[in-house]
């Protein structure tokens, strides 16, 4: 574990997705633009041990590691508590 004193930290996190299309005609659609990350930290430790203690925070972090890494899908469907396959 890092010993550091961290007086404070947030992360603000922005979703800039588009949502489109039609449910009547069945033309919904979904598009991802990006997804913004600020991380905010205050503490007097040395400019060194922070990058150490922040390079740790984002590649433990599971919302960026899902946004840079291709993830598979795996997606099933119920119906009734039967299988069902569209």
């Amino acid at each position: 574990m890092m010993k550091l004193k961290v007086g404070n930290a947030s992360v603000k996190v922005r979703f800039r997705k588009f949502l489109g299309g039609s449910v009547l005609k069945g033309t919904v659609f979904n598009r991802w633009d990006g997804v913004d990350t600020h991380l905010s930290v205050e503490s007097d430790a040395p400019p060194d041990k922070l990058v150490h203690l922040i390079r740790n925070a984002k590649a433990g972090c599971f919302a960026e590691g899902l946004i840079e890494q291709k993830v598979p899908l795996n997606s099933t469907i119920e119906v009734n508590g039967k299988p069902f396959t569209l």
